[in-house]
C-alpha cells in the first residue's frame, strides 16, 4: 500500500527535481509554465526499478498538474511540452497508471519519515513533493496516509475472512470479521484528524484546483 522510500531521482533527472521541489513557488509567481517549456528533453532509460519509477510519476504528475493550473480555474491549456509528455507518457504506460496525478501519486508515493527509524505517525512525517496549499495540504496528504495505514490489518482481515468462509470455519470468520471493525474504526479515527490539520477554506480555494483531473 505505501510505496515510499526514495526521495530522489538519479543525477540526469536534476532538471525534473529542481522544478519539483520548487513547485509552490514558481506557481504563486507564475513562472512554472516557462521553467518546464526550458527543461532538457530526458529519456525515462535511466530509471531503475520501480521504486524509481513509481517517484518519476509522482515528480511529472505534480509538474503536469502545476502546469495545467498555473493560472487558476480559469487560465488552463490545452498541450503539454514535448519535454514534459513524452516521459510523463512513457513511465505512466511502465507503471500501467494514467498519465495523470492519481492517488498513488499523491499519497502513497509522496511521503517520508523525518528520522528513518521513527514509526510511522504525524509527527515523524513529511511529503517528499508540495503544492501551493502549505500546511493544509501537507495535512490532507498525511491524514490520507495514516487512513491508508490504518487499512491494513482490515486488508489482512478480509483475506482470512475468505479463507475462513471456504473452509466453513465460523470461528476463524468470526475473528476475521472482529479484526475487520477494528480496522475501519481505526481507519474513522485517522480521518476525524482532517480537522486538526486540514482548513477547508483553503482545500476549496486553492488545494482542490490542483487535484482536478
Amino acid at each position: 500500500l505505501l510505496l515510499s522510500s526514495k526521495t530522489e531521482l538519479p543525477a540526469p533527472y536534476g532538471p525534473w527535481m529542481e522544478i519539483a521541489h520548487d513547485l509552490p513557488q514558481l506557481i504563486e509567481s507564475h513562472q512554472l509554465r516557462s521553467r518546464v517549456q526550458q527543461m532538457p528533453q530526458l529519456s525515462s532509460g535511466h530509471l531503475r526499478g520501480r521504486e524509481e519509477l513509481h517517484l518519476a510519476h509522482l515528480v511529472l504528475s505534480f509538474i503536469t498538474m502545476g502546469y495545467l493550473w498555473q493560472e487558476g480555474e480559469e487560465g488552463t491549456v490545452k498541450v503539454l511540452p514535448r519535454n514534459l509528455a513524452v516521459p510523463f507518457w512513457e513511465i505512466s504506460q511502465a507503471l500501467g497508471l494514467p498519465p495523470i496525478l492519481s492517488h498513488a501519486d499523491f499519497v502513497l508515493a509522496n511521503w517520508k519519515r523525518k528520522n528513518p527509524n521513527g514509526p510511522l505517525e504525524m509527527e515523524n512525517l513529511d511529503t517528499i513533493l508540495s503544492l501551493p496549499g502549505g500546511a493544509s495540504l501537507r495535512g490532507f496528504i498525511l491524514v490520507t496516509l495514516l487512513v491508508e495505514k490504518a487499512a491494513v490489518p482490515g486488508i489482512k482481515a478480509t483475506l482470512q475472512a475468505l479463507r475462513a468462509v471456504q473452509q466453513a470455519d465460523e470461528e476463524a470468520l468470526h475473528r476475521a470479521l472482529q479484526q475487520l471493525a477494528e480496522a475501519i474504526g481505526g481507519m474513522r479515527k485517522a480521518l476525524e484528524r482532517m480537522h486538526d490539520y486540514v482548513d477547508p477554506a483553503v482545500f476549496y480555494s486553492v488545494i482542490r484546483i490542483f487535484l482536478s483531473g
